[in-house]
């Protein structure tokens, strides 16, 4: 699968050879035969370096439209009409998320060979992060705050939204483990349906690992995290995830992008993933005490709590959530990677660096600030 022309963003925050194939000019003109919005469609103007799908923005008829490509192991149409009914309830609550087109037949997603396709409208707003790395800090305090409050809004708008789970795991993020009251039998439940990871678990002490990295965390939870309710969330709240209007001293939010993450958690669990997504700088842990940016975290933390308030004790529950927000997800990686492109070398940065290494990091001087910031805030 690996395609040397099209470099994307590796995980060690370097560039190399795309997984996917970039979007060709062939699959444009097949895809201007299901969608009206890419009639007389031009050269592709701009490829993404995200490395999970293949993503472009080409100039139609119309005006310019997103592609994103999808290998169908990852997502197939019914798992991305998933996401598109959260949008399209976002979009009706008055979110600012962005378009999701239909073809001829109103279908959202479709698929053709080994891929699945969704095209987009180009949202409003400055893209100033499209640039940058995944993990990467906001530039300023104030994007935070506004970030966190976008986030309280879009929250409240998914309140009144009620869908049953994801039908994947892949490149989800849930919270299932994390609330689960033994996460290491539920993930020994979960792994016969999940053949890719169980096929790389079996080459690992991974109960061992899990109890001595992740199920510390899980013990202090207790039972708090069962009272929380389920609310479709974002999952990925990444400042390069929205798009930005300057309205002087004041930065706002213009658009909610990517929704590839998005499943039924809870709102903590959101904002834990913000503040985990923005305010450590995890491919920069060498920077010590300068890798963690504690007023951003506090900021976005601030800017959800104006428009949505949160409790003393909803604080300091989402302190003890930080540590191990990315369970889930990172075990869809390892899933991902060891499954769907067949990087073993890559399931092992998911699993040693990602998963355990970042629930180590906060038992650590810098991590452990973090934490105490944000129970001050309490």
């Amino acid at each position: 699968m690996n395609n040397t022309d099209h470099r994307v963003q590796g995980l060690n925050n370097d560039e190399v050879a795309a997984d996917w194939p970039a979007i060709s000019a062939r699959e444009i003109a097949w895809l201007s035969g299901r969608f009206p919005q890419l009639e007389g469609a031009g050269a592709v103007l701009w490829h993404s370096p995200r490395p999970m799908s293949a993503a472009a923005i080409v100039e139609g008829r119309h005006g310019q439209v997103f592609i994103k490509r999808h290998h169908h192991s990852v997502r197939t149409a019914a798992s991305l009409g998933e996401e598109h009914r959260f949008i399209a309830h976002l979009a009706a609550a008055g979110v600012p998320v962005v378009q999701v087109m239909g073809d001829r037949d109103g279908a959202t997603a479709i698929e053709h060979g080994h891929w699945t396709y969704e095209l987009h409208a180009l949202a409003a707003g400055q893209d100033l992060y499209r640039d940058a790395p995944s993990w990467t800090p906001p530039l300023d305090p104030g994007h935070a705050r506004a970030a966190g409050a976008m986030l309280a809004i879009l929250h409240n708008a998914a309140a009144g939204y009620h869908a049953p789970q994801r039908s994947t795991h892949m490149l989800v993020a849930r919270d299932d483990l994390i609330r689960a009251a033994d996460p290491i039998a539920q993930l020994q439940r979960d792994l016969v349906e999940r053949p890719a990871l169980a096929d790389y678990l079996a080459r690992k002490p991974w109960q061992h690992d899990l109890q001595q990295t992740v199920l510390p965390w899980h013990r202090a939870l207790g039972e708090r995290l069962h009272r929380e309710p389920r609310l479709w969330a974002h999952n990925d709240w990444h400042v390069s995830n929205l798009l930005w209007r300057d309205t002087g001293n004041t930065p706002r939010v213009a658009s909610v992008l990517d929704f590839g993450l998005a499943s039924p958690t809870s709102a903590l669990f959101d904002l834990a993933t913000a503040i985990e997504r923005n305010a450590v700088a995890w491919l920069e842990l060498e920077r010590g005490e300068q890798a963690v940016h504690t007023g951003i975290a506090l900021a976005l933390l601030d800017g959800y709590r104006r428009v949505r308030p949160l409790s003393a004790a909803h604080v300091q529950l989402l302190a003890d959530l930080l540590p191990i927000v990315h369970f889930d997800f990172a075990l869809s990686e390892v899933e991902y990677f060891h499954g769907a492109t067949g990087s073993t070398a890559n399931a092992d940065i998911a699993w040693h660096t990602f998963l355990l290494g970042h629930a180590q990091w906060f038992t650590r001087n810098p991590g452990q600030a973090l934490l105490a910031a944000l129970r001050a805030a309490a």
